[in-house]
């Protein structure tokens, strides 16, 4: 690394290099220096925070003159020697100063999510935290999220305030890990005052019992009902993947479906059922051009709104369900045949994080293939129907 006293006349002599850059050391102060690139003189200062090289950024030469920049790199040299890192304090006033929606904003643009992920997140700044937008991350406090926590959880139910203050929490960090450290999460104060509200899992399903009755009522529906809660049953895919399906990720040829982006953020492929190949070809003859599985009247394009669905079965069945509750019974059904525990995983989209084991196995669609088809099986079983009659009924 060349090493001279650096003025405006030394500076202005350097020949630039053809490519890449070249680092000069000041012959006077240790620790001073020049950065040249092709088209760039920058000056920097470099030194040691418990025992890691630091260098800061001092400005262009030009703009900056020697004397200038020499005085700022004495002073960055000197929070340097005490331990403080000036690179780290710019940042972390940068991401104080940030506001919670600049914040989201940001979250949004570097991490990858599934729709239905992004809209949850959304929902958070956009309904929730509406009044805290443009306020400064750093300026939300413990007593604030508290205060807000109970708020939610009394108008909007307790599961919803948890929801908002998940991903405030993920967003905080998110911040503080890639913008400059913040102070502690205020999200922090739920745990200590353990003020997390109690959630309880729904565990419910359609019961076996009830599945004839409950696949009647299914046929009583127009068939865009009936083949998307068929389709909820024989996958247990969630809703938003079903509504979202387009045909580009169906296979006929080859008895495949794919979900492209899920909420784990991973690819889903499914094999197709016997059942589920029929029920897709009937719907691609009948829309041999169309873009979407489930089609819909909305700007989407695509079927949004499915409760109305749910209320009118429900009625004419007896038997009140959510859509989750057929991927529970999906679950259901495939455990009680002792499918494969890292095959249901892989039919659920559920990642093996921490599962040595399951790392190492590679579970492709074709090892998918008999588990899907025995519950396919077991459910049309249930039904009390025969296949080549199943949509018919």
């Amino acid at each position: 690394m060349p090493t001279l006293r650096l003025t405006k006349r030394t500076i202005e002599a350097i020949v630039p290099p053809s490519a890449g850059q070249v680092l000069y050391r000041d012959a006077d102060l240790p620790g001073f220096g020049l950065r040249v690139g092709t088209r760039s003189r920058v000056f920097f200062a470099e030194g040691q925070v418990r025992r890691r090289t630091v260098r800061v950024t001092l400005g262009k030469f030009g703009p900056l003159s020697p004397e200038v920049a020499r005085k700022k790199a004495l002073r960055a040299l000197s929070e340097m020697a005490e331990g403080r890192d000036p690179n780290a304090e710019k940042k972390g006033r940068q991401a104080s100063s940030m506001t919670l929606q600049a914040a989201f904003d940001d979250f949004f643009a570097t991490r990858s999510l599934a729709d239905s992920s992004r809209d949850n997140y959304g929902r958070t700044i956009d309904v929730y935290l509406r009044d805290w937008a443009e306020k400064p991350i750093a300026e939300i406090d413990r007593r604030m999220v508290l205060a807000r926590h109970r708020k939610i959880g009394e108008a909007n139910g307790p599961v919803a305030a948890n929801g908002v203050f998940r991903h405030f929490r993920s967003v905080y960090n998110f911040v503080s890990a890639t913008h400059g450290e913040l102070p502690p999460n205020p999200v922090s104060i739920l745990t200590q005052a353990r003020a997390w509200n109690a959630e309880r899992r729904r565990r419910s399903v359609i019961p076996a019992h009830g599945m004839p009755k409950w696949w009647r009522a299914v046929h009583l529906e127009d068939e865009d009902v009936r083949d998307f809660l068929l389709v909820a049953l024989f996958t247990g895919m969630r809703r938003s993947e079903i509504a979202r399906l387009r045909w580009e990720n169906i296979d006929l040829s080859g008895r495949t479906l794919t979900v492209p982006m899920t909420k784990n953020g991973d690819p889903l492929d499914l094999p197709l059922s016997d059942f589920l190949f029929d029920l897709l070809t009937d719907r691609r003859t009948d829309d041999p051009a169309g873009e979407w599985v489930f089609p819909g009247d909305g700007e989407t394009g695509h079927i949004v709104e499915t409760k109305r669905f749910y209320a009118r079965v429900a009625k004419n069945s007896g038997i009140t369900f959510t859509l989750h509750d057929l991927r529970r019974t999906f679950v259901t059904i495939a455990e009680s045949l002792d499918i494969p525990h890292y095959a249901l995983k892989r039919l659920l989209n559920h990642r093996t994080d921490g599962d040595v084991t399951g790392g190492y196995i590679i579970m492709d669609v074709e090892r998918l293939r008999r588990p899907v088809s025995r519950v396919a099986e077991r459910i049309l079983e249930l039904a009390d129907v025969q296949q080549r009659y199943a949509r018919a009924a």
